[in-house]
């Protein structure tokens, strides 16, 4: 078989393995709440479940990056793939908390690879004057399949197995395309650099971009969150199932229709300016979306408008972390930026479970836009240290 070897051609071609994933994931968090929440779960319960996702990122992230530039990104690709679907299949074969949580595990750490080994081989191979544009596009198709995600969670009315099994095959068939690809590796590790310890490069790349983690570990907390604990606060409210789907799939496509203006803005004018805009406008809009209450088109706006602003700040952490790293410490960057989406993406669900579980205090949506406002303010204080030659 043929392999492809053309720079743009492999760049779709990872563009839509990842558009799948986001596919599994934009559904599989609101669907499992939903199952739960209908079965009597609490909402405690339900979010600590959902974090079996993140746990097994964090579990499997310290051995990522030597098996990347030992074997390549392609091998890495197809291991973290075939664990996704292969899990995806399973889970309507039993219908287990524990069970579904390991499956959610095992789907954490398929996907960690798939992304790590897709970001940093998008972001070592992209000339930096179009870094923001091509991750942008790379966002915008991961939040294309998250937007359509959730519209799937209906299917449970025909079959509660039916949206595992769409997904799964789906995945199969995204996972089978890396095949075309042929392997590359990551730039080698050279001179006094080449001894640092695995803590010892965390450390060093902790030193010059620390602060381009915040954005990907705001938006975790905010996806998982969201997708997995909003369901059960706008179930208890009045909301019918069908509209929550809606207002899930609303926040993804206020993402996609800003993702690539975002991007390009971020080329011209600097990632730090568009990531302080994104942030602050995203904590304004979540605040108006707590104003409206339980009023489900009010809310469905609000949220559009919110994605619109930190829909992109993913993608926007993963340039500027890009713009910050040595190019040799770019595996251990991308890794970084998967460790803290991950870390928002465990505590998100916790924290947003606990806050729907309290019978009085603030609501859920005006606690997601304090959350996002304090990382403003985190971000506009911090500085990062100028790239240092290598």
């Amino acid at each position: 078989m043929a392999k492809i070897e053309s720079g743009r051609a492999r760049y779709w071609v990872l563009v839509m393995i990842v558009a799948i994933s986001g596919f599994s994931q934009g559904m599989l968090l609101p669907l499992i709440s939903v199952i739960f929440e209908q079965d009597g779960v609490s909402s405690t319960l339900n979010g600590l479940n959902a974090t079996g996702l993140y746990i097994g990122t964090l579990i499997i992230s310290p051995f990522m990056e030597a098996p990347l530039r030992r074997f390549g990104y392609k091998p890495v690709i197809v291991f973290g793939g075939l664990a996704v679907f292969l899990s995806l299949l399973l889970f309507p074969l039993w219908k287990s908390v524990m069970f579904w949580f390991v499956l959610r595990l095992i789907i954490g750490m398929g996907d960690n690879a798939l992304h790590f080994a897709t970001q940093t081989w998008i972001t070592s191979t992209t000339p930096q004057e179009r870094l923001g544009r091509n991750i942008a596009v790379y966002g915008l198709m991961f939040s294309a399949g998250f937007a359509v995600g959730p519209l799937f969670v209906p299917l449970i009315h025909v079959f509660e197995g039916l949206p595992f099994i769409v997904s799964g095959l789906l995945c199969m068939a995204a996972w089978s395309l890396v095949f075309l690809l042929k392997n590359d590796f990551p730039d080698i590790i050279q001179g006094n650099e080449a001894s640092l310890s695995f803590i010892r490069r965390i450390r060093e790349t902790m030193k010059v971009a620390w602060v381009a983690f915040i954005p990907p570990f705001g938006y975790g907390f905010l996806e998982s969150s969201l997708n997995a604990i909003y369901p059960v606060y706008a179930l208890r409210e009045g909301i019918d199932v069908s509209y929550i789907s809606f207002i899930l799939a609303a926040f993804s496509v206020g993402a996609i229709t800003s993702q690539i203006p975002l991007g390009m803005l971020s080329d011209r004018i600097g990632r730090r300016s568009v990531i302080i805009f994104a942030l602050g406008g995203g904590a304004a809009a979540f605040f108006g979306a707590g104003f409206a209450g339980s009023e489900a088109l009010g809310v469905l706006v609000a949220v559009f408008i919110a994605g619109i602003f930190v829909g992109s700040t993913f993608t926007l952490g993963i340039s500027y972390m890009t713009d910050l790293t040595p190019k040799m410490f770019l595996p251990m960057g991308n890794l970084l930026c998967g460790i803290f989406f991950s870390v928002g993406s465990l505590t998100g669900p916790i924290l947003g479970g606990y806050v729907v579980g309290r019978e009085a205090g603030i609501g859920y949506l005006t606690f997601i836009a304090m959350f996002i406002a304090l990382l403003f303010i985190v971000f506009l204080i911090g500085r990062p240290q100028p790239k240092r030659a290598v």
